[in-house]
């Protein structure tokens, strides 16, 4: 697997820069930064410092203006820092005039992204994909690279006549891209075959924002021991367990969470991953009620959503607010009278204003941490697997009656 950026075993040095526009404005644009700041955390890089600056667009040679480019330059000198991130994609152009100005190593969120991603895979699925992801990435950045990527493969009759280096590696690039969706298929036929030889089980699966804790919820529902940490993307391989509530078993999946700003490419690499999403018959959203901009992740998820599944009306959805524990809000003084604001919302009113919204859809509020609403999200849950195995198997294939039910016969 390739590399593309952060390695050492200590954190570096980051500083994160961002733009103001007419698509973002100030307060999305500190929001967004906040979570490029997470990310760094996850990658191992630590932020010392934020920048911001108002464009109507990102500069095409630097992203940012000259004088912005200046006071950054002189803090990146002072403060010894050793990596800038910037928000959105790069051009080779701008990475590679932001090279020279500050003499730093560059990144833009998408290669963080896939620092990231590098890091989490286990499986060779996650592996291949990550790899697939990279070299998509890399290929319209190769006037920068340079990297004489055909010592790789040996040198001797791997250049054709009149050809120039840069089109030496992206001829390598593209043999690997292609061998690399090769492998990719392969591998999604094989677990084309396994998802057939789950049987009749009725398939569920956990979708949602990264870091809004899928995994804790799999844990608890499973009782088994799924990696969960408090970083983002701390699930990239895709877990496929049996959970039985009551008399029904069913097959329970961890899917990597989403995120503002994925490139296409980078969901069109994990979507074998995703036929999990597509072929299961409910979908549980959890989702962080406890995040400022929960609302906003529901709509990242919803999208992704729609253009891995296309229209997801025929699948049964569950929505689950978690982390209830973590929820705070602002009470406003009685003497007040400014507007209120979405700070000052309680808990019981989300609650009641999200139920009357998805009045079509199930909804529950719960803390995976605590295991609060648990064995009424089961029940939910058991009612939903139960509607969906009896309409597919009205004969009732393999369901039998619990086991305090035989008792009292």
């Amino acid at each position: 697997m390739i590399d593309t950026s952060i390695n050492s075993q200590l954190p570096e040095r980051a500083i994160l820069v961002g733009l103001i526009t007419q698509q973002q404005n100030e307060t999305k644009a500190k929001e967004y930064l906040d979570e490029l700041a997470f990310l760094a955390d996850t990658a191992g890089a630590v932020t010392y410092k934020m920048f911001l600056q108002r464009l109507d667009y990102p500069n095409p040679r630097t992203y940012v203006g000259k004088g912005k480019l200046e006071e950054i330059c002189n803090y990146v000198e002072e403060n010894e820092i050793e990596l800038a991130i910037f928000d959105d994609d790069l051009t080779s152009k701008q990475v590679a005039n932001l090279e020279n100005e500050l003499k730093i190593k560059i990144l833009d969120r998408t290669s963080l992204i896939l620092d990231i991603f590098a890091k989490r895979a286990q499986t060779a699925n996650a592996k291949t994909q990550v790899e697939l992801a990279q070299y998509q990435y890399l290929l319209p950045r190769l006037t920068r690279m340079w990297t004489h990527l055909e010592r790789q493969r040996g040198g001797i009759g791997m250049r054709g006549p009149g050809e120039t280096q840069i089109e030496t590696d992206r001829r390598i690039i593209l043999d690997k891209i292609s061998r690399l969706k090769t492998e990719l298929a392969n591998i999604d036929r094989q677990k084309s075959i396994q998802r057939k030889n789950r049987g009749k089980l009725t398939r569920v699966a956990l979708v949602g924002y990264t870091n809004v804790g899928k995994s804790t919820l799999m844990n608890l529902l499973s009782k088994s021991d799924v990696f969960a940490e408090n970083k983002l993307f701390a699930t990239l391989d895709t877990t496929v367990r049996k959970v039985i509530i009551d008399n029904l078993p069913f097959l329970l999946t961890d899917t990597v969470g989403f995120i503002r700003k994925l490139p296409t490419h980078l969901v069109n690499s994990f979507k074998s991953t995703l036929d999990e999403v597509r072929d299961a018959d409910i979908l549980l959203h959890v989702v962080d009620i406890s995040h400022p901009q929960f609302e906003e992740q529901i709509e990242v998820v919803n999208k992704t959503l729609s253009e891995i599944c296309g229209d997801t009306s025929e699948k049964k959805m569950i929505t689950v607010f978690n982390k209830i524990d973590a929820f705070s809000y602002t009470p406003k003084d009685d003497d007040d009278l400014t507007p209120r604001t979405k700070e000052n919302i309680p808990l019981c009113e989300l609650e009641a204003s999200w139920k009357r919204r998805l009045q079509n859809e199930e909804c529950i509020f719960i803390s995976a941490k605590k295991q609060i609403n648990i064995d009424k999200l089961k029940e939910i849950l058991y009612l939903k697997a139960k509607e969906v195995h009896t309409m597919r198997f009205p004969y009732n294939d393999f369901l039998f009656q619990k086991y305090d039910q035989e008792l009292d016969q």
